[in-house]
């Protein structure tokens, strides 16, 4: 028997049209005293007459105000960061004000150089849909300039006759804004109130963050006894030379908590969260040996010891490697937990595993040959040979399947899930 799979023709692709403002550090972040470069071209602007600095500043308004949303306010808020960093004093005008602002700014294409490892949730708002309708928000992981990953989100809707309508994105993007952008522990920015979620880019914030936020693993996690799910994300920062895991919660995609994890396990990559308390504790799958899959439990879903080997490389296209690609999703038959296998030549696969509802320990079951595997039209890219997910959503008898083709494109298909189980042994 063969999977019973139904390929979409909607596919995303790095787009460098696709561009925000960010902060351009002139003295990247110690105390410009401190940075004599930026006082230079600070006071250069300051010696401009009204008249010179409006008519440098109608420059810069042709060429980007129309590429972006509310420029000035950006400006205004960039100028605040770096007169408090060279400790500027007196009353300085408006226009002044901002064309420093713009001259510590920078445009950057946040999705350049690739686009790839989705993950996806039902949407907060379910309102005015048709029964089997789902609204769902989905997750990616951008690559621009410099390498640097970022988190992007689309927003679509699933319909019950399993056809895919993605919104369109926005005409302008937007980078979240931190309230707390230099400290080393937890961040919480916001995006814009006029922004949709579609439009809203999550940059790195911390030292830790610096070289990306990595592979983002979204799940809708429910408390027992509430009426509301809280939205929780495990992710890898990368400082450009270590790497840990960090958590993201929000409830609505306005505001975002960014906190890094703490314990011997959060030092690996991979970690997804349960949707809801296993025996009254936090649960995770990770991998903590480099090759297999862990379970771990916590009462505290930011701190992780520990923890079980339930899965380990056992056919041809897993031996080198195995991880978890997501969250698991609860079936009557127990936790269906997808996964990937890397075998011979690195070539990635995505596999799928049951575990025991109430012992998620206990494999009940596996995948022995890939649910999907690259093939000649889904090979080729800037990372070949890998198909990978962070996270699917079931969508009925159906499971919703985003998948990231070579580290170049998105793809999306639907499998259904009993062809899954029948396929496991």
């Amino acid at each position: 028997m063969q999977f019973n799979i139904r390929d979409f023709e909607q596919r995303l692709a790095p787009d460098p049209a696709r561009v925000v403002i960010r902060p351009f550090h002139i003295a990247p972040e110690r105390k410009p005293a401190q940075s004599e470069r930026a006082v230079r071209i600070v006071n250069a602007v300051l010696a401009l007459s009204i008249e010179e600095c409006e008519r440098e500043l109608n420059i810069v308004d042709a060429d980007f105000n129309a590429r972006h949303w509310q420029t000035q306010g950006v400006y205004q808020r960039r100028f605040d960061q770096v007169a408090e960093q060279i400790e500027l004093k007196g009353d300085i005008d408006k226009p002044h004000r901002q064309l420093i602002g713009a001259y510590f700014c920078h445009e950057y294409s946040y999705a350049a150089a690739a686009i790839m490892n989705p993950s996806v949730v039902p949407h907060p708002d379910q309102s005015g849909l048709r029964k089997g309708d789902t609204r769902f928000v989905l997750s990616l992981r951008t690559v621009g300039e410099g390498h640097i990953s970022s988190i992007t989100f689309r927003e679509g809707i699933l319909s019950a006759d399993n056809q895919l309508s993605l919104w369109p994105q926005p005409g302008f993007s937007v980078a979240a804004e931190a309230e707390n952008p230099r400290d080393e522990g937890v961040v919480i920015a916001h995006r814009p109130e006029e922004s949709p979620i579609s439009g809203t880019v999550l940059f790195p914030f911390t030292p830790a963050q610096r070289n990306g936020l990595e592979d983002l693993r979204l799940v809708s996690f429910r408390e027992e006894g509430s009426a509301k799910d809280t939205y929780y994300g495990t992710y890898t920062a990368y400082s450009g030379s270590s790497i840990g895991s960090e958590l993201m919660q929000t409830d609505a995609f306005s505001s975002f908590k960014l906190s890094p994890m703490n314990g011997t396990a959060s030092h690996n990559k991979g970690m997804a969260l349960f949707p809801k308390r296993i025996g009254g504790d936090y649960a995770v799958i990770g991998r903590q040996d480099g090759e297999s899959i862990f379970f771990m439990r916590s009462g505290d879903p930011l701190c992780w010891n520990g923890g079980q080997k339930i899965l380990a490389p056992v056919f041809p296209w897993e031996l080198v490697q195995m991880g978890n690609c997501g969250s698991p999703i609860e079936l009557d038959e127990g936790w269906l937990l997808l996964t990937h296998g890397v075998g011979a030549m690195r070539k990635y696969s995505l596999g799928a595993a049951l575990l025991d509802k109430k012992d998620p320990c206990k494999v009940l079951a596996r995948l022995s040959t890939p649910l999907l595997s690259p093939s000649n039209e889904n090979r080729e890219g800037y990372v070949p040979n890998v198909l990978y997910t962070c996270g699917a959503m079931k969508h009925g008898d159906w499971l919703f399947l985003p998948y990231g083709v070579a580290d170049s494109s998105v793809a999306f298909s639907l499998v259904e899930i009993k062809s899954i189980l029948e396929r496991m042994s």
